[in-house]
């Protein structure tokens, strides 16, 4: 498809400006990632310390974890809180801002669960295809 008969509103400026001045490609970085959305999801039901995402989160390493956390903290979606005890605790939780994507999100979501199958069938006729 080419991209004049998208419905999305492009302009001239938004293709072929700097890429780190386009501000989809920006939110894109961060919410297209592997794991940052489903960080924000679980954010969104509540806070939730590091160990309890660690184990919600199938398959994230540890060193994944925390680089996720501290680019959504860079990007005011998630704050990290300290508490002073023994052993120290830290919580994480989805700031006014990083709420604001759980909408949008939750769309993505649904539509991928109502497609899903659909798109299934469409790559196995594509691999037949193009096998």
């Amino acid at each position: 498809m080419f991209v004049t008969n998208t419905p999305v509103p492009l302009t001239e400026r938004d293709l072929t400006q700097d890429p780190e001045d386009c501000p989809v490609r920006e939110v894109l970085d961060r919410v297209g990632d592997k794991w940052s959305v489903l960080v924000i999801v679980l954010l969104g039901q509540r806070a939730h310390r590091y160990g309890e995402l660690h184990r919600a989160i199938d398959g994230i390493s540890q060193r994944m974890l925390t680089l996720t956390l501290r680019a959504l903290a860079r990007d005011g979606l998630v704050e990290r809180t300290a508490h002073a005890t023994v052993p120290p605790r830290v919580d994480y939780e989805l700031t006014d801002l990083g709420h604001t994507l759980l909408a949008p999100l939750t769309a993505l979501d649904r539509w991928a669960q109502e497609h899903r199958e659909e798109v299934r069938a469409a790559r196995e006729r594509h691999d037949r295809a193009n096998g």
